[in-house]
C-alpha cells in the first residue's frame, strides 16, 4: 500500500505486456482494417463494404479462425514497437522527474521521440502483421502463407533482402510518432486534467483510466489514420509496385481523393479505441499493483 505523499509509476516494460494483451482482445479488428485499407475501389462484390459485410466475408471464405491471421506477428509487433515507445517515454519521463509527472509540451517531445524509436524498431514486425492479415484476400496461388512472424520475416529476408523488411518503413516510423504523441503524452493530459478539476468526480481509479483512454482513442485515430493507410498499402505492395512515398500519395489521391486517406476510419477507430482502452487499463493496473513506489512531488502543469 501507498501513503498520500507516495506514487506507483510504471516498470519501463509494462507498456509492452499491456499493448501484447490488449492485442490478444483486438486483432480481428486490426485485420479488418486491413482489408478495408488495401481494397483496390471503394465497393466489394458491386456494395459498399460495411464492418459487417467485410466480417461476413472473412468468415465465410475462410472460417472464424482467419479473423487472427497474423496474430503472431502483432505480437511480436508489441513486444517490440510498443516496449520500445512506451518503455523509452517511461524512462525519460522518470529522470525529467522522478513520478514522471511533467509538463504537457515536454511529453509531446518525449512521446516524439518514443514513437520514432519503437517504430523503427517494430516496423518490420509491423510488415509481416500486415502481409499476414492480407493474406486471404489473395489469390489461393499467390498466398504467402507465412506459418508465424519469425517464418515471415525469415522468408522475407531470403526471398527480398534486408532492404524488404523495412519497406514502408519511413511511414511507419511518422505513423508510429504521431500515434505516440496521441496516445502516451495525451493520455497522460487527459488523466492529468481529470483529477486536477475534477477531484470530485474522479480519482486514480479504472473510471478515470477508462475515461482518459476513451478521449485518447480518438484524438490519435484522427492523428493517424492518413498515414495508417499509407504504410499499409507500402507494407503490402508488390515489389517495384511504388517508386516513393510520393508516388503512394499520388495514386491513392488518383484512385479515391483525399477520403482514400481515411479509409477503414470507422474500423479502425473501432479497433483503435478499444485497443488503446485495453492498454491503458492493463498498464494502470501493472503500475498499481506492481509499479515502482516513490514521493509524490507538486508540479505546475
Amino acid at each position: 500500500m501507498t501513503n498520500l505523499n507516495e506514487i506507483r509509476v510504471s516498470k519501463w516494460y509494462f507498456g509492452g505486456l499491456a499493448s501484447a494483451g490488449a492485442a490478444c482482445c483486438t486483432h480481428p479488428l486490426d485485420l479488418i482494417k486491413v482489408h478495408f485499407q488495401t481494397a483496390k475501389n471503394s465497393l466489394i462484390d458491386g456494395s459498399r463494404p460495411t464492418l459487417l459485410s467485410t466480417t461476413s466475408k472473412i468468415i465465410s471464405n475462410d472460417g472464424f479462425l482467419s479473423l487472427y491471421n497474423g496474430l503472431t506477428a502483432s505480437l511480436l509487433r508489441q513486444l517490440t514497437y510498443s516496449t520500445t515507445r512506451f518503455g523509452i517515454y517511461e524512462v525519460a519521463k522518470q529522470q525529467l522527474s522522478s513520478d514522471g509527472n511533467v509538463p504537457f509540451y515536454q511529453r509531446v517531445i518525449l512521446a516524439g521521440i518514443s514513437g520514432a524509436a519503437g517504430g523503427v524498431v517494430g516496423s518490420p514486425a509491423d510488415m509481416i502483421n500486415v502481409r499476414m492479415q492480407n493474406d486471404i484476400k489473395l489469390p489461393f496461388n499467390e498466398r504467402r502463407n507465412y506459418k508465424n512472424a519469425i517464418d515471415g520475416l525469415i522468408k522475407v529476408y531470403q526471398s527480398e533482402g534486408s532492404k524488404a523488411l523495412f519497406k514502408g518503413a519511413s511511414m511507419a516510423t511518422s505513423r508510429a510518432i504521431m500515434m505516440t504523441i496521441g496516445q502516451l503524452s495525451m493520455y497522460d493530459q487527459f488523466k492529468y486534467l481529470l483529477l486536477t478539476y475534477l477531484p470530485n468526480v474522479f480519482q486514480d481509479n479504472p473510471t478515470t483510466h477508462l475515461t482518459a483512454s476513451t478521449l485518447t482513442g480518438a484524438v490519435a485515430t484522427t492523428l493517424t489514420q492518413p498515414l495508417d493507410v499509407l504504410k499499409t498499402r507500402l507494407m503490402n505492395a508488390g515489389q517495384n509496385q511504388y517508386r516513393s512515398v510520393g508516388h503512394c500519395i499520388g495514386e491513392l489521391y488518383q484512385q479515391s481523393g483525399v477520403i482514400g486517406f481515411f479509409k477503414g476510419y470507422i474500423p479502425a477507430f473501432i479497433r483503435l479505441a478499444p485497443h488503446t482502452i485495453l492498454t491503458f487499463v492493463f498498464l494502470e493496473q501493472l503500475r498499481l499493483n506492481f509499479g515502482t513506489i516513490v514521493p509524490k512531488k507538486i508540479h505546475v502543469q
